[in-house]
């Protein structure tokens, strides 16, 4: 992907490395923005401060954010803190307004990057301004949409970009609000290494306890910084309670941080964290198999306890393992490790059907 870039240390030469974007979800109230902001301001290191100020929910009963007299709010905590200000736009009004009220930066979120119509409109309205511009990777993990959206910007003439990666929706059971599937934003950069990326661990996670390991990760894989959502108090948060750290919780989790020197090639790294990560999402489909196999084991369970039938089978489990062994086989797979395989998950679903027959209606 050919683009058109400005370094980041460029344009933004206050930022240390890696660059710290924080602030709240959304900004509810004036005093909510100016303490956090404060605080925030008070840890040193922090170069911008983020507010959502149009809030692309779901549903439509559910808070969307204060809209344009949230800008105001946002230019005294640069007026007051020094802090640079970034917003979420959406559409070519948001654009002109963020512009009039002369916000720092733009990010354009997940729910906009995945269609070009949208992109395009707040391409054209960029059109002649010298405005940063983040762009968070789709919803759905489609490389070539998040391309698109940042080649789509680079068209209209906007050279100062950096590519955010918040991870991708999914739908299997996992620890994490969006999957990490890290091998994407790697062939970003790979692709185009001129193009800074940034991770949003927030967002990933969807649970604070998790931010630490995954903001170190991204570290790890020599991104360039890190977007932490942080609110004064994020039990009251309108938006994404959960995931939301206090300005001391951020300090913390900074001070934790361990900033490495690149050991070795970084094609070489990119290429064995890409299988790494293939592995992560195999290890997490595989998980939810299992889950999902043993939920059936235990309505078997409780057929065959309304039947009174006895739990072990013993031709059908000797058939099954017979059938199982032979597929594997087929597969690659050595017998001793099928078999070890099938007889953990045996002795697990005998005793899960052996809690269903011991639990009492």
């Amino acid at each position: 992907m050919q683009l058109d870039i400005v370094p980041l240390n460029s344009w933004l030469p206050s930022a240390g490395l890696p660059l710290i974007i924080a602030g709240p979800c959304s900004a509810e109230t004036e005093c909510q923005v100016m303490e956090t902001a404060t605080g925030l301001a008070a840890i040193g290191g922090i170069t911008v401060f983020r507010a959502g100020i149009w809030k692309p929910r779901t549903r439509p009963s559910t808070f969307e954010g204060v809209g344009k007299k949230g800008l105001k709010w946002l230019q005294r905590v640069k007026a007051e803190t020094g802090l640079l200000i970034t917003v979420e736009v959406a559409s070519p009004l948001h654009v002109k307004q963020a512009i009039d009220h002369g916000i720092d930066i733009l990010w354009i979120g997940a729910r906009t990057s995945v269609s070009p119509f949208s992109v395009q409109e707040i391409a054209e309205a960029l059109e002649g301004h010298d405005l940063p511009v983040m762009v968070k990777n789709p919803l759905n993990p489609d490389l070539k949409t998040w391309m698109g959206a940042i080649e789509r910007l680079n068209q209209a003439g906007i050279k100062k970009l950096v590519a955010i990666h918040r991870g991708f929706s999914f739908f299997n059971r996992s620890p994490y609000r969006n999957a990490p599937m890290w091998e994407i934003p790697i062939e970003l950069r790979s692709l185009c290494p001129d193009l800074p990326v940034i991770a949003d661990p927030s967002h990933i996670c969807g649970n604070r306890d998790l931010l630490l390991p995954v903001a170190q990760k991204a570290l790890d894989l020599e991104m360039q910084g890190l977007m932490i959502e942080t609110h004064i108090n994020p039990s009251k948060a309108l938006t994404d309670k959960h995931q939301q750290l206090t300005p001391g919780q951020l300090k913390e989790l900074l001070s934790k941080l361990v900033y490495r020197q690149e050991a070795v090639p970084g094609e070489f790294q990119n290429r064995l964290e890409s299988l790494r990560s293939e592995i992560d999402k195999l290890d997490e489909e595989l998980m939810d198999i299992l889950a999902r196999r043993m939920d059936v084991v235990e309505e078997i369970g409780y057929y065959k306890k309304a039947n009174r039938i006895t739990i072990l089978q013993l031709k059908r489990w000797n058939q099954l393992t017979l059938d199982r062994i032979e597929a594997g086989i087929r597969m690659g797979l050595s017998k001793e490790f099928i078999l070890k395989l099938l007889e953990t998950v045996h002795e697990e679903s005998i005793q899960r059907q052996i809690d269903v027959m011991n639990r009492t209606e």
